[in-house]
């Protein structure tokens, strides 16, 4: 609520200062106006009219651009300032998200070894708490290599093993093993259509994908997680479409869902953990690959489906995914250099 005031205070701000500037400009007008009125009823045979005539146009002219120059300006840095309080929110909401996902597997690991430490344990108790502090160090560490491969992907640094596949056969094998990690049943997940013809992908990015698409699923459903994905192929694409049974995406949330730091609240929503960083993690992974990613859901309750368009290989943008295999052959190239420089 507090927020919503301040962006309001701006905004009226905002108007006020360009209903100022809109003030001063018909001034502007005015006065010239009113002199040029006055010069008018003077003596005709006055040798300077004509020169004070052009001079105060000139004057008009100038201010009058002047003016409109300062009041676009002024539109410009309210923009950017609005954009600037959008980040600064979303990133205030990921400092939390994360402290709040960094601060729960360490308080939950402190406790067992502080128990540990301070009493007698039986041993199928130790084995139990031993095997939760390894999931948290797990989950601790899943986060951390989010963090850091998200910086990496925006500085184009994240490590790609570009390869042509068949892309039926490597898809599905990738949606069933991300349906294994997230314990969905089989009679839980429908896989439809098949791909033919091969695809250049990552399969470690894709299945960082299809981890967060499956992850997106179970959060925001209710009761049992239902998957349906459909595979098709167009004339010179692939497409995948992921569907869940979940709470759905209202409309005004669908254009920012693949925004940095983007979390969806709902008073009805389930309770979610998480970055806010998952789906804008797929949107560019998938722009990495040549490929586009959109979101369509039909209303509360109602599921969302996930749209994955990916260029057929030889059929479309030969360049960019040729380009890919060079990059993934030379990148290849020197990490054989490197073993062998190591090994001498």
């Amino acid at each position: 609520m507090k927020k919503q005031k301040s962006f309001l205070y701006h905004v009226l701000v905002f108007v006020c200062a360009q209903l100022a500037w809109f003030s001063v400009l018909a001034l502007w007008i005015y006065w010239y106006v009113s002199n040029y009125i006055l010069l008018s009823e003077l003596d005709e045979n006055i040798s300077t009219q004509i020169s004070t005539e052009g001079s105060h146009s000139s004057v008009l002219i100038g201010g009058i651009i002047l003016l409109v120059a300062i009041s676009v300006g002024m539109s410009l840095i309210f923009v950017y300032l609005t954009r600037q309080m959008n980040l600064t929110r979303l990133y205030d909401n990921f400092i939390a998200n994360v402290t709040h996902e960094l601060k729960s597997p360490l308080s939950s690991i402190k406790l067992y070894l502080e128990t540990m430490q301070k009493h007698t344990v039986a041993k199928k108790t130790r084995e139990e708490f031993l095997a939760t502090m390894l999931q948290d160090t797990h989950r601790l560490e899943a986060l951390i290599t989010s963090i850091l491969d998200v910086s990496g992907l925006e500085q184009k640094k994240l490590a790609y093993n570009f390869t042509v596949t068949p892309a039926d056969q490597t898809i599905k094998n990738l949606i069933r093993e991300a349906a294994q990690a997230f314990k969905i049943k089989p009679e839980s997940l429908m896989i439809q259509g098949a791909l033919n013809g091969d695809v250049v992908l990552d399969q470690r990015a894709f299945n960082i994908i299809f981890n967060n698409l499956f992850d997106n699923a179970v959060k925001y459903s209710r009761g049992t997680t239902q998957i349906f994905v459909r595979l098709f192929n167009t004339k010179k694409k692939y497409h995948i479409v992921f569907t869940d049974k979940g709470i759905g995406v209202d409309k005004k949330d669908q254009k920012v869902i693949f925004n940095k730091f983007q979390r969806l609240y709902r008073s009805d929503s389930p309770t979610v953990k998480g970055s806010g960083l998952g789906l804008y993690w797929v949107r560019e992974l998938i722009r990495a690959h040549g490929g586009q990613v959109s979101v369509n859901s039909a209303g509360q309750d109602r599921g969302v489906s996930f749209t994955i368009e990916l260029p057929i290989y030889l059929t479309s943008k030969k360049r960019f995914t040729n380009r890919l295999l060079k990059f993934a052959r030379r990148k290849n190239s020197r990490e054989v250099q490197n073993n062998e420089q190591e090994n001498l």
